[in-house]
């Protein structure tokens, strides 16, 4: 069958949604998504960060949709028109759905270990209002221990359900989950237990914000001052697939491999994300590459850099030679307190 997306047809299979045919065609078509991932199955229609517009129904029944529908959801039909990007309903929308999600989201991003690399930040960078307009009470969590391993930090949870779909799929049990109902919802276990399955790291890695985070990568450095490489080791429980996050010769964390929409290639186990973290436990293959847009992406060292030249005084770049010698500390000799 055929879809029209945003002026662009592409021939899909029957079963196929709109977020996946967009998907297909890649680029500024693929609306955003927050809950949906392709890697587990029964996510998506939570967050509502995908709105589309269905300007025609199909070929059979030529009528538009009257609302607005969540293409992770929404299955495509022969003859479909959808607009994304060239519909200003949509853009409103999804504006709309930026605001709700910030309205208890706490503005903590110099503080939070997923800046720069967290799917919140992106969609309010691109649809997020200049100022707020919520003026009561955020919403706030007591902080709760899971484990030696995660931290979470319910307080910027948006409820996607991504952590509690992969203890289910992939750990193959889970302890935790949704309690309570509407503005009282939160992540959390039952009978305060900890989370300690050997594949239970990758909820880490699945959540969009920074609500689930690396405890031993935890306020050590941020991701964009780190060099990711990809690396692989003989493992038993997993792939061994990784992507290695290098300071320097020392290597500050690990994690699963993950594509340009964010998601994880194959999932991973403890052991190689918690366990490993000397480089001579993997086999570095070379440097990730991310996308274009990413922050990370900014301080890209996989491309080549050109020199930026101003033609000034040397004093107005670099100040004093004398000046210089004594901040840098390193070359100015040690006086005890005896002989200074």
């Amino acid at each position: 069958m055929k879809v029209t997306i945003d002026g662009i047809e592409i021939e899909v299979e029957p079963g196929t949604t709109v977020l996946q045919a967009a998907r297909m065609i890649g680029g500024d078509v693929v609306p955003p998504a927050m809950c949906y991932y392709s890697k587990l199955k029964d996510t998506g229609g939570n967050c509502r960060a995908c709105l589309v517009e269905v300007s025609k129904g199909s070929e059979a029944d030529p009528r538009p949709m009257p609302k607005m529908m969540p293409s992770c959801k929404t299955g495509v039909m022969d003859g479909m028109e959808i607009k994304v990007k060239t519909s200003d309903r949509a853009l409103d929308a999804r504006k709309a759905v930026t605001e709700f999600l910030l309205i208890n989201h706490p503005l903590d991003c110099p503080v939070c270990d997923q800046a720069g690399e967290c799917d919140l930040q992106n969609l309010s960078f691109k649809h997020g209002l200049g100022k707020t307009r919520f003026k009561e009470e955020k919403r706030t969590f007591e902080p709760e221990n899971i484990g030696d391993k995660i931290q979470l930090h319910m307080n910027r949870c948006i409820l996607c359900y991504r952590c509690v779909h992969t203890a289910e799929q992939v750990c193959g049990s889970r302890n935790h989950g949704v309690m309570n109902r509407g503005d009282h919802a939160q992540i959390s276990t039952y009978i305060s237990a900890s989370i300690d399955h050997e594949m239970s790291g990758n909820m880490i890695d699945v959540c969009p914000v920074g609500a689930l985070t690396d405890k031993t990568f935890r306020f050590k450095s941020r991701v964009w001052f780190n060099k990711p490489f990809n690396a692989h080791r003989n493992c038993d429980k997993c792939c061994g697939k990784t992507t290695v996050w290098m300071f320097g010769n020392e290597i500050q964390r690990v994690t699963a491999r993950k594509d340009e929409y964010h998601e994880v290639e194959e999932f991973i186990c403890n052991e190689c994300r918690f366990d490993h973290k000397e480089v001579s436990d993997w086999v570095i293959e070379g440097p990730r590459k991310f996308e274009k847009f990413s922050v990370i992406n900014q301080n890209n060292y996989t491309r080549k850099m050109d020199n930026v030249t101003i033609h000034t005084e040397k004093q107005i770049l670099e100040g004093r030679d004398q000046d210089r010698k004594k901040i840098s500390m390193t070359e100015v000799p040690y006086k005890n307190a005896e002989n200074s």
